[in-house]
Formats: structure tokens, C-alpha cells, sequence
């Protein structure tokens, strides 16, 4: 299966104008924003677990980074409530569910072969530092290396600011309402854009919570067919 799989091109996915898609599991379900493979792929996605619903224990081969976006997620590391930022490297493994129910926003198989960093992060007890380029935003890391830049930044309500895509860059709004090209984004909208392509967004009334990460779309990997 191939969608949005022509990395050069720019995408908007809105959770309003996109479909839930039934898993192998049951009570786990799939909204996709771009893919490569069928189940194993390189893979972005929303997934959605209902109450006390689980997949059976895998591997993840190419890595596996998450943002607990409502709910709680749970395996044998622990239990991850919303705002958990999640970093499986390459060879990991686990038995991921959710008593309660719970929605992640997930990317699998985009981890560089030799990455061996778990990372676990309850991100509503990160620090933020405001931005000194672009008032009205503050950042707080979330992981770094050579390859990419992953990051939660806080607009404050009615900021016009760019997010600049060295290498390509992904923004989820997590939560508030952004404004792209005239047109309003829902909590849990996806943007892809291209290498070198700036991003003019404009925060609602209300502010907006933004994941972004950048840097790492000239190198796509994808699990061999």
C-alpha cells in the first residue's frame, strides 16, 4: 500500500475529512496520513485503541516514536498518559494497549538502523523557553541528533509565525486551532511539507500546542517489500 508516499509533495490531512480504517485487532483503529507497506511499513498514522483492546507483542525493526494525544497507553514500560512523548528504537519490542482507551499519533520505521535511544518523556512537565526569533512561541525539546529535530512548541492566542523545513519538515496540532494558506486546521490536522518549504501558520484564539520535527525527509526508509 502506497499513500502520500511521494515525499516531495505537500500534504494537509484534517481528522474531519479522514476515515478511521479497522486494524488486524480488534478495537484498534487506524487513521492514515502516509504510508509504505502494508503492515509492516514505514507508516504515520493516528490509531485509536478502544477501551481494554491491545495488539500482540512485536518487534519494531525500523523504530517506533509516539505522542499519547488522549487516554492512556500502556505496555510492559508502564503506563503513558496524554502528553507522553514515546521513542522505541530499532530491535525493540513490546505489548502495546489501553485499559481505558487512548489515541496516539505514531511513526514507524523512520528511525535511523543503528538509533538505540529510548526516550520517555511526560511532556506536561517540560520546561518551555520562548522563542527569541518569533514572539509568541515558546519551545520545549523533545529529541535531537543528527538526522532530526522533534519539539513541542506553545503559540500563544493570534501569533503569525514560520516554521522553517530544513530537510522537510511534519507539524500535528496537538490542540487549539492554526490557521494554513486562509484555511482553518482542527486539533489533530497533519502538515507535511517539502524540503526547504516554510510553513506560515497563524494561531485561533485560543492558541495551539504544535509536534514538529524536521530534518529527516531527503533520507526516507521504508521496510524491504
Amino acid at each position: 500500500m502506497e499513500l502520500n508516499a511521494d515525499f516531495s509533495e505537500n500534504v494537509v490531512v484534517k481528522p474531519s475529512e479522514a476515515g478511521w480504517t479497522p486494524s488486524p485487532m480488534p478495537g484498534v483503529e487506524r487513521m492514515m496520513l502516509d504510508r509504505i507497506g502494508d503492515e509492516v511499513a514505514r507508516a504515520t498514522t493516528i490509531v485509536r485503541f478502544a477501551p481494554n483492546s491491545a495488539f500482540s507483542p512485536h518487534t519494531h525493526d525500523g523504530g517506533e516514536e509516539f505522542v499519547v494525544l488522549e487516554g492512556v497507553f500502556s505496555d510492559e514500560h508502564g503506563d503513558f498518559p496524554e502528553g507522553a512523548y514515546i521513542r522505541n528504537p530499532p530491535t525493540s519490542s513490546h505489548t502495546p494497549g489501553s485499559k481505558p482507551g487512548c489515541v496516539i499519533f505514531v511513526k514507524l520505521w523512520q528511525m535511523q538502523p543503528e538509533d538505540r535511544s529510548h526516550v520517555r518523556i511526560a511532556t506536561d512537565k517540560l520546561g518551555a523557553v520562548d522563542d527569541a526569533t518569533r514572539p509568541g512561541v515558546s519551545v520545549s525539546p523533545l529529541f535531537k541528533d543528527g538526522h532530526e529535530d522533534v519539539r513541542l512548541e506553545i503559540w500563544e492566542p493570534g501569533t503569525r509565525a514560520v516554521v522553517t523545513a530544513p530537510h522537510g519538515a511534519e507539524i500535528l496540532l496537538i490542540s487549539g486551532a492554526l490557521t494554513l494558506d486562509g484555511e482553518v486546521l482542527e486539533p489533530w490536522s497533519w502538515i507535511r511539507r517539502a524540503d526547504g518549504q516554510a510553513v506560515d501558520l497563524s494561531a485561533g484564539p485560543g492558541g495551539a500546542k504544535l509536534w514538529i520535527k524536521t530534518g529527516h525527509l531527503t533520507n526516507v526508509r521504508a521496510p524491504a517489500a
